[in-house]
């Protein structure tokens, strides 16, 4: 249970302090305001936070692609990878909601807003659908790589949440203009469903945050399963 606990901490900080970056501090002007570097660093940080604040217990997921792609390489059941998924989308909803109820509280100049992924016509980019899907998917799998690389058996575990964090901000500054960002599909649902009256949008584009990261994990997951990306035993 206490897994499980841990993982509905992680996501929930992962989006509190991502989507609230963007949100929040990215609807700033002047010296309160950030751009894609100050919101890929929200993201990157809270993972580096979440890593060696709940990895211990559960490893840090914090997101159903990692935990569908960790289960792939083998290294955790079905089972299990199902009660982390629930708890993952479970923590991102509560972040989106507490975010919503703060947000809710502004005088003025919030348009319902909560970070919600996307693309297509007024959405950021305006990339088209192929060039949001490519660019999830790709992600996610280059995101895996490193995850299932620095964490596994043998390998030195003191820099991974770094490494790991590293890795989501530079994948946020590559793509924040794509799709806002997911390679998670409990970070892209949260703010989708408890945003959904001010933007179905979100909700209808809901599906490609789903399958895409969960195709680039998975890839990332088997490649490592039968040993192409292995470390060779010494």
């Amino acid at each position: 249970m206490k897994k499980f606990v841990a993982e509905f901490i992680g996501t929930f900080a992962l989006v509190f302090f991502g989507c609230g970056a963007a949100v929040i501090a990215g609807m700033g002007t002047g010296p309160t305001a950030i751009d894609v570097l100050g919101i890929s660093f929200a993201f990157g940080l809270a993972i580096v936070a979440m890593a060696y604040g709940i990895g211990p217990v559960s490893g840090c997921h914090v997101n159903p692609a990692v935990s569908f792609g960790v289960m792939l390489a083998g290294r955790m059941s079905f089972g299990e990878f199902i009660n982390y998924a629930i708890s993952q989308c479970l923590g991102a909803l509560a972040g989106a909601g507490v975010l919503y109820l703060i947000l809710s509280g502004k005088a003025s100049g919030w348009n319902g807003g909560l970070g919600q992924n996307g693309w297509g016509a007024g959405y950021l980019g305006q990339y088209n659908t192929a060039s949001a899907f490519i660019f999830e998917a790709v992600a996610t799998f280059l995101f895996l790589v490193c995850i299932l690389g620095v964490t596994a058996a043998g390998q030195p575990s003191q820099f991974a949440g770094l490494a790991i964090g590293l890795t989501l901000c530079a994948i946020h500054i590559v793509g924040i203009n794509v799709t806002g960002v997911s390679v998670n599909p409990a970070r892209s649902l949260g703010p989708a469903l408890v945003g959904a009256g001010t933007n179905a949008n979100a909700l209808a584009q809901l599906w490609l945050f789903i399958v895409a990261p969960l195709i680039g994990a998975g890839a990332a997951g088997l490649l490592f399963s039968n040993g192409t990306l292995s470390a060779d035993k010494a």
